[in-house]
């Protein structure tokens, strides 16, 4: 190509943003964000799965962008709450609640709940999809236990009181560069990575809008 691809990524959240800078770090591809492209149109999570959710945000936004766009959808699910909040992970709380205030609700529902029943993990799928409909999917989880109070500085979300037994550490005390090689974004990253080295090479990405 003579010009450097763009891949939209769906998302104004600027820390979500610099983490697939990191995750795609290498590809011959310029990221680039909604506010970036002035997107302002809102395409809300409806699905009843993560992957649902996915495919429809990045195909709703490459219709709109003419650009190819990844899309992700994640959360967190907790073993002792059956799976919450899952595809509710964002707006637990209520949909103008801090990331502070889920994961704070998120412990108090578990206030009673001893350690060995605390098994959580992180879920996320991506989509990337082309302005004409076509998408592809990829899948990654990272299992840990929910821990009794939040703790570190790195990440957002439920980062703080993510606890992972390997490392000793909840994921907001990881260093960027560990969470972005064991995270559930980062191994559903690894397997898109394939599928945007397959689209690259066919040259069926639109490089402007």
């Amino acid at each position: 190509m003579t010009e450097t691809a763009k891949l939209l990524i769906a998302t104004r959240n600027p820390g979500k943003l610099r983490e697939y800078e990191q995750l795609l770090a290498g590809m011959p591809m310029k990221l680039t964000a909604l506010n970036e492209e002035g997107i302002s149109d809102d395409i809300a999570e409806t699905g009843e799965s993560f992957a649902d959710n996915a495919i429809h945000k990045a195909q709703g936004y490459a219709r709109v962008s003419g650009l190819l766009t990844l899309a992700d959808d994640s959360g967190l699910e907790v073993d002792a709450l059956d799976g919450e909040p899952g595809v509710h992970s964002a707006r637990y709380a209520g949909p103008d609640a801090t990331d502070e205030e889920r994961y704070q609700l998120l412990l108090e529902r578990l206030r009673d709940v001893p350690w060995e029943e605390r098994g959580a993990r992180f879920r996320c799928v991506i989509a990337v999809a082309q302005p004409e409909g076509r998408v592809w999917t990829a899948e990654g989880t990272c299992e840990g236990v929910i821990a009794f109070a939040p703790k570190g500085e790195h990440g957002f979300g439920y980062d703080p009181v993510f606890y992972l037994p390997e490392h000793q550490k909840t994921m907001a005390e990881l260093a960027p560069e560990v969470k972005n090689r064991i995270s559930h974004r980062a191994r559903a990253a690894e397997g898109i990575r394939a599928t945007l080295h397959r689209i690259l090479r066919r040259q069926d990405v639109s490089g402007s809008r």
